[in-house]
This record gives structure tokens, sequence and C-alpha cells, in this order.
């Protein structure tokens, strides 16, 4: 098993994947998740206006019977969860927000390999293309604080790609994650006033 690159965040305590004012929010939140015997997985670090949050890359805990409080939180923290379907789920939900502290956990996904959670994100960032929009904004600022994890997250996209959708795109430009990271590009140019580089195959190259 891949062991974590850096210390795990404890099952008990996830409030260091939010900006520290909403520590006491979630806390709140995890003190209605489910026990579990497993830890979170392989948290990676990124800034939310200047300050660094560390987000588990799985999470390992039921979803609660019942509603909660601090609807946005939760449903970032399940858009982490090992099941596809609760990811999905719940990203749809943080699709809806505004705010920048659930920017890291849409951007987490689209480097990841589930093709309809791709698509869900797509749909869910309507303005993400239009210039100007606030989610372009939203999503600008965040990838031009963070340019190492978006080059991470074009890697292991086009990695996901190759190993398991080359069959049905035959070209990188042609699969929903292509254009879902060009959209996020552009947002990053538009953002820095310069034209964000392009770390993927450009849309007409294959890779062997």
């Amino acid at each position: 098993m891949e062991q974590p690159e850096e210390p795990t965040t404890a099952a008990s305590d996830l409030s260091a994947a939010f900006p520290s004012r909403l520590a006491g929010d979630v806390r709140s939140v995890s003190a209605v998740m489910p026990d579990t015997e497993f830890s979170p997985m392989d948290p990676f670090r990124v800034d939310v206006q200047g300050e660094t949050v560390t987000i588990p890359s799985r999470l390992y805990r039921g979803e609660p019977a019942a509603g909660w409080a601090q609807q946005v939180i939760a449903h970032c923290l399940y858009s982490r969860h090992s099941d596809g379907y609760v990811r999905q789920r719940h990203i749809e939900q943080v699709l809806e927000s505004s705010e920048p502290r659930a920017a890291p956990f849409v951007v987490q996904l689209a480097g990841e390999y589930v093709l309809e959670i791709l698509e869900a994100i797509g749909h869910g960032l309507p303005e993400l293309a239009v210039p100007g929009s606030s989610q372009r904004k939203l999503y600008g600022e965040f990838i031009a604080r963070n340019p190492a994890f978006f080059v991470r997250t074009e890697c292991r996209a086009v990695s996901y790609w190759a190993c398991h959708y080359r069959w049905k795109y035959a070209t990188f430009g042609t699969y929903p994650g292509s254009a879902l990271l060009e959209s996020f590009r552009k947002a990053a140019s538009e953002h820095t006033g310069t034209r964000w580089a392009r770390n993927t195959p450009p849309p007409s190259e294959d890779v062997g």
C-alpha cells in the first residue's frame, strides 16, 4: 500500500481541512459523523486565501443518519469519501457554493478517475467558461495560489485517461477532464493576466 507523503489528519479532527476560523463548525460536523477505525488517507496541502489547509485524499466514515448543520463543510468532507457514489452526491452540492473553501475539493476531483464526477463538475460550473464570472474568479484565484497542485491534478488526469478511458477517447483533448482543466487554466490566466502554461498534452496530441 502506498504510504502517505505527509502526516495523516486525525479521524477525530478534520478541522485542518478548512481555514482556522471554521474550526468550531468543522468539529460540529465531525461530532455527528459515525466513528471509523480507519484514518483519512494521503492528505494534500493547498493554500486557501493565504492559509494552508490539509485535506484528506480519502475519508472512511459513514454518512450521518440525520441532517446536519454547516452543510457546505459536510458536503466538502464527504466529497473525499472512499465511495465514488458518495463523492459524486456530495460534490454536486459543493458546486453550488461560491465560497473559497470549496474550491480545493472541486479541483482535486477534476484530476480523479470517475467520469460521472467529471461530467457533474462540468455541468455544475456553467459560468467557469464565462470571462469575468464569479465562478471563473473563484477558481482562477485558487489555482493561481496553488500552481504545483494544479500541475499534479493535470498529470493525474492524463494518467487516468491513459489507463481507463483511452479506449473511449482516442486523444486526451476529447476526454471530459481535458475540457474541464482547460476551463480552470483559462480562469487562472484571467486572474493573473498571463497565459497559464499547459502541463497536459495539447488537444491534438496523443501520449504513447
